[in-house]
């Protein structure tokens, strides 16, 4: 296929796109929404790094079969997320005393933030070394130290209001970049269609291989719980309602992404990286893989303050006040740089994937000890799949 007669149309679209994106994110109107605003930090987290590393791994390993895994991952997500918003609202706005199941819980979601945010980071800075004269993990993990020390110092220095205006700013810009990939996507699978250039890629895992890397994705699909925490700045009500419209909006850009990228791009030859999305995209039009660059930084940047936020908050509950948020922060990045320079992107994806696993698991049990008749049947059942993931879980190789 001959791409040169898309190019110049398809830069145009990308760039519109993404400039309308990004005008409507930022209309004041929305902006001020306060369910949107509650949106703000599930969706940073959702989307952090699925459209970054996730598409290119399904294509490589479920081939034609990709869209289907996305959509049982969103599925599965969102069962998980039904169990969190039943405790959400049984609990309302009146915190109780948490059970010793509720305290296991929280601290295993304490654990999975740590390891989420390295791994955020650690793509920031896979990517940003991307933009140097020096790209390479040496470079990326200088580049995610000085992040760890940014989300400190915004942390620690003005609590969660700074985080969360930081997070806006980024997921803005990361969802008006998303908008113009996607945009770009769609005028190149058109062009495909027209050249009758797709095709049908092959699946390259199968059985028990399949399933248990599947459980190991689990984490690019994490974020919605941070709802859960917080308490202090929405109501129960708006937390619900947010975190199903987060995973909605996620699970939609998820599966649009995915489709569009299968049947018209071949995943590059040779093993995968962190960083393959770029090489993909750069058949599409040229300006795309620099904004992809900066849709990455700003879409680890605000998963990573999004799980941050949410550490500080569930660490001082956690503690019942001993620890405030700030100390949380300091504890999260310096057990992340320990994680940044002993591990890789994937296994860090692994350890996560259990560590979020293990926490869905209690939090489904939790809602299966205060639900009756099917819905405990349903909860339970999430459950033991949960603790199925946790333990089965395959990392990338």
């Amino acid at each position: 296929m001959d791409p040169v007669p898309v190019f110049s149309l398809t830069s145009v679209i990308v760039v519109l796109a993404t400039a309308i994106a990004g005008w409507v994110l930022f209309l004041p109107r929305l902006s001020n929404w306060n369910v949107w605003r509650a949106m703000v930090t599930p969706l940073a987290s959702i989307i952090g790094s699925g459209f970054l590393v996730l598409g290119p791994i399904l294509a490589h390993s479920y081939g034609w079969l990709a869209p289907a895994i996305m959509a049982l991952l969103c599925l599965g997500a969102w069962a998980f997320g039904s169990a969190i918003r039943e405790n959400i609202a049984r609990i309302g706005d009146t915190p109780e005393e948490p059970s010793r199941l509720e305290s296991i819980a929280a601290a295993l979601l304490a654990l999975a933030y740590v390891i989420s945010v390295a791994y955020y980071l650690n793509l920031f800075g896979a990517f940003f070394a991307e933009l140097t004269p020096w790209p390479g993990q040496f470079a990326g993990r200088i580049v995610t130290s000085a992040a760890f020390v940014l989300v400190f110092v915004l942390g620690y220095g003005r609590g969660f209001a700074m985080l969360e205006r930081a997070e806006y700013l980024t997921v803005g810009v990361k969802l008006a970049i998303i908008a113009g990939l996607l945009a770009g996507l769609a005028v190149f699978m058109v062009y495909a269609v027209q050249s009758d250039a797709l095709f049908t890629p092959e699946i390259s895992i199968s059985g028990l291989p399949a399933i248990t890397l599947a459980f190991g994705l689990l984490v690019t699909v994490q974020g919605f719980e941070t709802s859960r925490y917080l308490g202090k700045s929405y109501d129960a009500v708006t937390r619900v309602r947010s975190m199903r419209m987060a995973q909605i909006l996620a699970g939609l850009i998820y599966l649009a992404y995915v489709v569009l990228l299968v049947f018209a791009h071949r995943v590059p030859e040779g093993e995968l990286t962190e960083t393959s999305i770029i090489a993909m995209m750069e058949d599409v039009t040229p300006i795309l893989p620099f904004l992809l660059i900066l849709g990455a930084l700003a879409a680890q940047f605000s998963a990573a303050v999004a799980d941050t936020g949410g550490a500080g908050g569930l660490i001082e509950e956690l503690s019942r006040g001993r620890l405030t948020a700030k100390k949380g922060y300091a504890v999260l990045c310096v057990l992340g740089l320990a994680l940044t320079w002993t591990a890789d992107v994937f296994e860090i994806i692994a350890y996560a994937s259990r560590a979020f696993a293990l926490y869905y698991a209690a939090q489904a049990l939790i809602a299966a000890m205060n639900a009756s008749g099917a819905k405990r049947g349903l909860f339970g059942a999430l459950a033991v799949l949960g603790l199925c993931i946790a333990v089965f879980g395959q990392a990338v190789e």
